[in-house]
């Protein structure tokens, strides 16, 4: 975790998210993980539950992101490979009980918490971006680079949840090989 108060604060939410959700989040959990003091809850987060949880969601999204923009390929097939090798450990965590905050906010959210799913918006259209650019760079024309990359994070997220429920990661890998083989080699041509 950072040194810095603020960035700790947010690190651990995200975790905590990831472990017990966004309704079951609380502050006192997040100042005890962070070891921050009580006081600096509403000086650096003043709408208070919300205003952390959005930023949570913000951090964990431009991780995300960093991750997926490291994925290397000279093709589609490769690219494709390369992803499922990149979230099978996320999935396998997931089996044990830790998924995403991304995730966890967007099924939470009430309608009235707006800010909350437009960062998790956010956050997923960046990954999609990221993806769809990479594709596009090995070749795939760029509504069907766009559509694959909405399918693969359409992917990710649906197998943290079936890992989750399941407690292991058999529907991902059965998953992720129906996946290889229809947009795989030359699906995507």
């Amino acid at each position: 975790m950072s040194g810095n108060t603020k960035q700790r604060m947010v690190e651990a939410a995200a975790l905590s998210m990831r472990q017990r959700g966004l309704t079951a989040t609380s502050f006192t959990d997040v100042l005890a993980a962070s070891g921050a003091a009580r006081g600096a809850i509403y000086h650096h987060f003043p709408r208070g539950k919300d205003d952390l949880a959005e930023r949570a969601v913000e951090w964990t999204g431009c991780r995300v992101r960093i991750e997926l923009e490291g994925i290397e390929g000279r093709d589609p097939d490769a690219v494709l490979r390369r992803f499922i090798e990149l979230v099978h450990p996320v999935v396998a965590k997931a089996a044990e009980g830790t998924s995403c905050a991304v995730a966890a906010v967007t099924a939470e959210a009430s309608p009235s918490q707006a800010a909350l799913t437009a960062a998790a918006d956010a956050a997923f259209q960046s990954w999609i971006d990221v993806l769809g650019e990479r594709l596009h760079q090995v070749g795939v024309a760029p509504a069907r680079a766009r559509a694959t990359a909405e399918l693969m994070i359409a992917f990710l997220e649906g197998s943290l949840v079936l890992a989750r429920a399941a407690g292991t990661v058999t529907i991902f890998e059965r998953s992720a090989s129906t996946l290889l083989q229809t947009l795989g080699a030359r699906g995507l041509d």
